[in-house]
C-alpha cells in the first residue's frame, strides 16, 4: 500500500519532467511526510496537453454526501479497480500520475511497535505512481480527489509489506494517461526486481505532524 510519501522536486523541474503546464494551486515543496487528505501534486492529460495540478489525496465516490461519509480511499487495488463501483469509471477515463521521491512503509517488532521504512528507486530517479481521480460535489464546493493504485509488492520489498504503489517508468506515462490509446491495464503488474531499495528511519515519522529531511535519513544504530 502507500500511506505516506515524500516529494522535494521543485515545481519547474516537475513541469519539465512531465512536459506539463503548471496550475496555480500547487502545494509547497519540499514535503517529507505527505499524508492522506492533504493536497498532493498530480499530472493529468487532456486535449493533447498535460497539467501539473493539486488534488485531495483520498478518492471521493460520487455517492458520498460529505467527504467523510465513508471509508478514506487513498489506494485502489490494481487487480479489482475495474470492477469496484468507486473506481470503475475513473479507471477507464480518469487516470493520473503522482510524483514522489519515495514512500514509507511499516513493519512491527515483537512488542507490536510500528517500525517505519523509507523506500525509493535505486537509481534515485523520481518515483512516479499511477493514480485515479474524479471531481466530487457541485460547483460551489467541488473537490477533485485521487487515489494511488497499488499492486503486489516486488521481491525488493515483499518482506516489508505485500502491497506497493504501481510505479510507472517514463515510457509508460502516455499509455497510463490515455495519450497512447487503450491498453493501460497491461501496466498493472508488479515492477521488476532490483528497482527499489529500503532502509529503516526514525519513528518520528509515525506522527502525521512530523516534517523535515531527517525523517527519511537512515536510522542510526
Amino acid at each position: 500500500m502507500c500511506g505516506r510519501f515524500a516529494l522535494t522536486m521543485p515545481h519547474d523541474a516537475m513541469a519539465r519532467l512531465f512536459e506539463a503546464v503548471t496550475g496555480n494551486d500547487l502545494p509547497p515543496v519540499p514535503q517529507f511526510n505527505i499524508c492522506p487528505t492533504q493536497q498532493i501534486h498530480v499530472v493529468t492529460a487532456s486535449d493533447g496537453s498535460r497539467r501539473l495540478g493539486a488534488m485531495r489525496w483520498g478518492f471521493l465516490p460520487h455517492w458520498y454526501k460529505t467527504p467523510s461519509d465513508g471509508p478514506l480511499l487513498i489506494n485502489a487495488r490494481a487487480e479489482t479497480l475495474a470492477e469496484k463501483p468507486a473506481f470503475r469509471a475513473a479507471a477507464r477515463t480518469r487516470r493520473c500520475l503522482v510524483p514522489a521521491d519515495g514512500f514509507y512503509e511499516w513493519t512491527k517488532d515483537a512488542q507490536d511497535a510500528r517500525l517505519p521504512w523509507y523506500i525509493r528507486r535505486r537509481d534515485k530517479a523520481p518515483l512516479v505512481m499511477a493514480g485515479l481521480w474524479q471531481d466530487w460535489g457541485d460547483d460551489a464546493a467541488r473537490i477533485t480527489s485521487c487515489a494511488i493504485v497499488t499492486t503486489a509488492a516486488s521481491a525488493d520489498i515483499a518482506s516489508l509489506h505485500h502491497r506497493m504503489p504501481l510505479i510507472l517508468d517514463p515510457k509508460d506515462w502516455p499509455l497510463w494517461l490515455g495519450e497512447a490509446g487503450h491498453g493501460a491495464a497491461t501496466l498493472m503488474r508488479p515492477g521488476p526486481e532490483g528497482r527499489l531499495e529500503a532502509w529503516r528511519v526514525d519513528p518520528a515519522v509515525n506522527s502525521n505532524r512530523a516534517e523535515g529531511e531527517a525523517l527519511r535519513q537512515p536510522l542510526q544504530a
